[in-house]
């Protein structure tokens, strides 16, 4: 399992802004990808805001696994929580969605308000998430404008910013941020190949041997099929299949590991392989998630 980490100064920064402005907010939005919903969960939002109301939409569901998106909406809904699944993109009534889901877990609050005789003002949410995760194309579609900048690439957001969603709800958007330390690489693993994490800093041929592992585990044959590789193939032969079935050869006509790897990862996030959910229910423990 490759060992990464990644957590530029910007990120520590912004850590500190959410930290400080959630004393102001009264509930959380937390976008996370629906391919990897437990890694795609932040474990900091637990230090500094375990008792807020929180609205979890598992994005980017067109490249997901439905059956296990359907099955991590039923655990992770709660009373103090709701989880929808969306393609935030797509989806007509994103905005409508969200607002109700946020006036749902605020109710008591406006309530306790009008009984101590205080007009209730609008709620005020903070939407977070991991980088890359489909936060900015939410706030796009609440605000009704590219009032966030997005790109398929992580650490796009660096500043905090207040959205008008409704004469109920005010939305402040936060930059994408991970955590100082993954503690199993498992997680890491998993967000570098659906691209929460630069590139750039990254051992793509690592990275994508993890997930083919992972792949040929959840999804028989689905990698033997797309490659028309022999099934009985080893896993750390997978790269070199795969160079030879998109003609990816060095001058001497060897296999390109390189740009196998490069290849089968944005094949992968493109969902050219089909839809894919990279974890389940059961791996929590393993990935170290507390809900």
């Amino acid at each position: 399992m490759v060992t990464i980490q990644w957590y530029p100064g910007h990120m520590e920064k912004a850590r500190r802004d959410m930290a400080e402005h959630l004393k102001a907010v009264d509930m959380i939005i937390e976008v996370r990808d629906a391919r990897i919903p437990l890694s795609s969960h932040n474990p900091v939002l637990e230090e500094l805001a375990p008792q807020k109301p929180r609205l979890i939409l598992l994005s980017k569901i067109d490249l997901a696994d439905e059956e296990a998106t359907a099955a991590f909406v039923r655990k992770l809904n709660r009373d103090d929580c709701i989880c929808m699944a969306m393609n935030l993109a797509k989806d007509k009534d994103v905005r409508k969605k969200v607002v109700q889901a946020c006036q749902q877990l605020t109710k008591a609050k406006r309530e306790r308000m009008i009984r101590r005789g205080i007009r209730p003002r609008a709620m005020r949410a903070m939407a977070v998430g991991i980088p890359n995760c489909g936060k900015s194309t939410l706030i796009n579609r609440i605000a009704g404008r590219s009032s966030a900048k997005t790109e398929d690439r992580p650490g796009v957001t660096r500043s905090l910013t207040w959205i008008h969603a409704d004469p109920t709800l005010e939305i402040l958007d936060t930059p994408g941020v991970l955590w100082p330390k993954f503690e199993n690489q498992r997680v890491g693993s998993l967000l570098a190949a659906t691209g929460a994490i630069n590139d750039t800093i990254l051992d793509l041929k690592e990275v994508a041997m993890d997930t083919i592992h992972v792949i040929r585990d959840l999804y028989p044959m689905r990698l033997e099929k797309e490659y028309e590789t022999d099934p009985a193939i080893r896993t750390d032969a997978m790269l070199e299949a795969i160079a030879e079935k998109r003609n990816l050869l060095q001058a001497d006509g060897a296999a390109d590991r390189d740009r196998a790897a490069s290849l089968f990862l944005h094949e992968l996030r493109r969902g050219r392989l089909g839809k894919m959910t990279l974890e389940r229910e059961e791996d929590e423990s393993e990935a170290g998630v507390s809900e």
